[in-house]
């Protein structure tokens, strides 16, 4: 497996989607031979394309360990990894805002796949984000991301036949080891007692979590961190903290935590109570794993950082 992480940063470039449709590219490469070439939006997607793909694939990824996807800007830079990919997988359900809209206009020039695309929408929260319609942050239930290999499988296969049964047995045993990351969170999880299953965060991208394992989710933004926080949201998040003597809040690897410390001010300065800030090494990954040797460098590890952090923080 090789894989190389591009951290491109927050760059202002000419204009989004201007970047396309200026090199000439009339198609994505022909493929004559391993590895294929896979580029991936995020570190989340790109965790399950190497699971599948093995040693047959190269991964490239835009969006490198603590990026941001709702407020991510591509590059020139971007644009050519995207046309020496033989494959690309992006999340979708809008994650990465406009290009979603990016790649419906290219399926000629780029071979796309949104992982999301798998689940049927009728297990989807719905949710007005970046002009689409549902809450991408669907990785946070493991049994629901754990439908997403088989469109890695299926669209790797289609391309080299000659490794379809790798991928077919790599796609099965990533299935079997994501059921039993499922039980493992609910074992940590048990810890925390009903009333305290309260999970205040930077934005609401735990909406999926709550739901599946039984907790109420409050952000101070909204499901997008490109959503703006006013006064109200600030006040809201207070008094909800104050009021219901709410122990602790997280922060997140991929969002800065400047306000949720500003409203534990208020908290303090109007409630009189002590809240504990969750953040620093203990931060929940929440868009983008960690860098190489953190606890949140895989999927998997990311998953169980996180339920740990919280039954640890919430529990006492």
């Amino acid at each position: 497996m090789f894989v190389r992480v591009v951290l491109c940063g927050w760059v202002a470039v000419l204009a989004g989607l201007g970047l396309v449709g200026c090199n000439g590219n009339s198609g994505p490469p022909k493929f004559e031979g391993l590895p294929v070439r896979v580029t991936c939006t995020t570190t989340i997607v790109a965790d399950v394309v190497t699971r599948v793909g093995g040693d047959r694939v190269q991964v490239d990824v835009l969006m490198g360990p603590g990026v941001d996807p709702h407020q991510y800007i591509m590059n020139r830079g971007d644009q050519r990894r995207l046309d020496a990919a033989h494959l690309v997988f992006f999340n979708g359900l809008h994650l990465e805002g406009k290009m979603a809209d990016l790649f419906e206009k290219n399926r000629d020039r780029w071979r796309a796949y949104a992982l999301a695309g798998a689940i049927d929408p009728a297990k989807l929260i719905a949710a007005d984000v970046d002009g689409g319609e549902y809450d991408p942050h669907v990785w946070f239930d493991v049994r629901l991301w754990a439908e997403t290999p088989g469109t890695v499988r299926d669209a790797l296969s289609q391309l080299d036949p000659a490794g379809a049964d790798v991928y077919a047995a790599n796609a099965a045993q990533y299935a079997k080891e994501l059921a039993t990351l499922d039980s493992q969170v609910r074992e940590r999880l048990a810890a925390v007692p009903k009333e305290r299953r309260v999970l205040v965060t930077s934005h609401d991208a735990f909406g999926y979590f709550g739901r599946t394992y039984g907790f109420e989710v409050i952000g101070l933004q909204g499901v997008s961190t490109a959503s703006e926080t006013g006064t109200a949201q600030r006040d809201r998040l207070a008094n909800a903290i104050g009021r219901r003597r709410i122990p602790a809040v997280f922060a997140e690897t991929s969002v800065v935590d400047e306000g949720l410390r500003a409203v534990l001010d208020d908290v303090r300065a109007k409630y009189k109570h002590e809240v504990e800030l969750v953040g620093g090494d203990r931060a929940l990954y929440s868009d983008a794993l960690g860098a190489t040797g953190t606890p949140g460098e895989t999927y998997r590890g990311m998953v169980l950082h996180n339920a740990g952090v919280i039954a640890e923080a919430l529990a006492k």
